[in-house]
């Protein structure tokens, strides 16, 4: 029988997997820097991987190379980026002194976390062709991973103030962790449209906060992860009634 040619993919089909294998070396590298207490750039590395995170998929999509093994890499990668080095970044940072308990923080952000993609992935097996909903069940792991870097944020942002215990920094760690898993509706940015007349006010205020995240970079991210924070509080108490994700 004559010999059937080898299978070859493009190097653009690749792409997806790459960002995402890019996404993991710098989640990687994130917890390698915290310990050796070089935060600034550990939670940079941790911004890179959710930029590159939000842009695998997409573009797996737009170039029609999704696959099974593209996914369960993503979803790794989420775990690690999201899951695991967020929390060691903080611990370093901040909770080696209560050694245990430190650590306790760390596991159940951790476990919290991996639940939360577990059921994300389901959902989505599950919803499959019915379109996405406006809302997510539970805050996203990337949304959690800013989240629980806050008190990093508000340290950098503001020295001179006193930093905030440990131990309230431990809880804090694990109250996100439970924010994860919860059932309370949080808003998915992915649904949100703007009209042709908005464009330019949009655009206008998306410059002003990329200047911010350049100029003022710890007091933007504080700001940032205070205004997710006061829309989660919002849908909480607001309770849409919306499909979810």
């Amino acid at each position: 029988m004559p010999e059937t040619p080898e299978k070859k993919l493009p190097l653009i089909q690749l792409l997806p997997n790459m960002l995402t294998i890019a996404a993991i070396c710098a989640g990687l590298s994130a917890i390698r820097f915290s310990v050796h207490g070089d935060f600034p750039l550990a939670v940079k590395l941790i911004l890179a991987a959710c930029v590159l995170d939000g842009l695998d998929g997409r573009l797996a999509r737009i170039l029609r190379s999704d696959s099974k093994m593209g996914a369960e890499l993503d979803s790794l990668a989420d775990f690690l980026n999201f899951g695991v080095a967020p929390p060691l970044v903080v611990y370093f940072w901040a909770l080696q002194d209560m050694r245990n308990a430190g650590w306790l923080a760390v596991m159940v952000f951790a476990v919290c976390c991996v639940m939360r993609l577990a059921r994300f992935n389901v959902s989505s097996k599950s919803e499959e062709g019915k379109g996405s909903g406006d809302f997510f069940e539970g805050v996203p792991s990337p949304a959690g991973a800013l989240l629980v870097m806050l008190p990093l944020f508000l340290a950098f942002a503001l020295p001179e103030m006193p930093r905030l215990p440990s131990a309230l920094i431990a809880l804090y760690m694990i109250g996100i962790g439970l924010l994860l898993i919860s059932h309370i509706y949080t808003w998915s940015f992915k649904s949100v449209r703007i009209s042709r007349e908005n464009v330019t006010v949009f655009l206008v205020a998306f410059a002003a906060v990329a200047v911010a995240l350049l100029v003022y970079f710890w007091i933007a991210l504080m700001m940032l992860c205070l205004a997710y924070g006061a829309i989660v509080f919002w849908c909480a108490l607001t309770k849409p009634a919306s499909k979810l994700r």
